[in-house]
């Protein structure tokens, strides 16, 4: 069967007004949907100095294994904040380095599958530090592997940064689907 130009018409109409959509949602905007996230790179303890908005997110049940701590330098212009609902998260301001880094380090580290914290430092463009990224890694035999979060930093309009912090596909469907039927939610 042989497809003519009125045929198609109606399929690129869809296929433009779908890419419209896409390109131009609030919550990616017109410029974050073409570029990179920042960068994040292994930090030292000794890095972290100055004071903190402390952002904990997850750790909202006790097997929860969706949980990370950022760390965000109050002072600069830049506003990290996490693209989930206010119940998703805590955020506390004005905290030292010493009890950011010691609040961050026990949020992470509750689960009992827990192995070892990584630390990161989230970079601007320019490559100066905004904020540090402490996130737990599990044993792989509890999940298949140690780091199970995709999270990314997003720059937008206004110094503000946005996070999106989602479980590995991998682990994620398991954790939804128990095997019993019931869907994660303990019945």
């Amino acid at each position: 069967m042989k497809a003519t130009f009125m045929h198609v018409i109606p399929k690129l109409l869809i296929f433009s007004l779908i890419l419209a959509c896409l390109v131009l949602s609030e919550d990616i905007g017109t410029a974050q949907a073409l570029t990179k996230p920042l960068r994040t790179e292994k930090a030292q303890l000794s890095d972290i100095t100055g004071t903190f908005k402390l952002i904990l997110y997850g750790g909202r049940y006790l097997d929860d294994v969706e949980t990370v701590a950022i760390l965000d330098k109050e002072g600069d212009k830049y506003d990290i904040e996490p693209y989930a609902p206010d119940f998703d998260y805590k955020v506390r301001k004005g905290v030292s380095a010493e009890e950011a880094i010691r609040e961050a380090e026990r949020f992470v580290s509750f689960h009992n599958s827990f192995h070892r914290l990584v630390v990161s430092k989230i970079m601007d463009k320019q490559g100066n530090t905004i904020g540090f990224e402490f996130r737990p890694l599990y044993y792989p035999f509890a999940f298949g592997i140690s780091d199970v979060m995709d999270i990314y930093y997003w720059l937008k309009e206004g110094g503000r940064v946005k996070v999106t912090i989602r479980l590995v596909p991998s682990v994620e469907r398991p954790l939804l689907f128990r095997g019993n039927g019931d869907f994660g939610n303990g019945d």
